[in-house]
């Protein structure tokens, strides 16, 4: 006989709600409903507000000399999109510790993540050292991306 289990919505996928993720490396990702909310932006300035804590990521054309490219996390086709910001998150003492997510809103246009919220730390089942089953969080997380070979240099050039 099995015993009860408290059920964990962490434990089931983020379907359509906006979420972005900081991976432990400084890579960015979107998930679609995300990346949809800054009008699937190929190209992104990354700004942070210093007084409140909050980061934004903002449709940039890729002519802008602050733009980062905004790559695909899946060879599936649409899904995560990814931008490499490890100095981003570097220069601004963002933690990335642990791979955190967080549910994002809009302002002024920008895609926005309030830094002074905990977020939800991720852990992927690629990096358990036990043998516990994966949560469906788990299994849906996409796997953390390394940073581009041009992560801090500009789309232009």
């Amino acid at each position: 006989m099995v015993g009860f289990e408290v059920f964990d919505k962490r434990m089931t996928p983020l379907a359509k709600a906006p979420s972005v993720t900081i991976q432990k490396r400084g890579v960015i990702s979107l998930n679609k409903a995300a990346h949809e909310l800054i009008g699937n932006a190929e190209t992104v300035e990354l700004l942070y507000d210093r007084d409140r804590k909050v980061m934004a990521l903002r449709g940039a054309d890729d002519s802008s000399p602050h733009a980062y490219a905004v790559r695909s996390g899946s060879a599936r086709g649409p899904g995560q999109a990814i931008v490499s910001a490890t100095a981003f998150t570097a220069h601004y003492g963002i933690d990335t510790t642990a791979t955190r997510r967080w549910k994002p809103f809009v302002e002024n246009g920008m895609l926005c993540v309030d830094l002074t919220e905990e977020g939800t730390v991720i852990t992927g089942n690629r990096t358990k050292t036990t043998d516990t089953p994966a949560t469906a969080e788990e299994v849906t997380e996409a796997p953390e991306v390394p940073p581009a070979p041009d992560d801090e240099t500009t789309t232009t050039g």
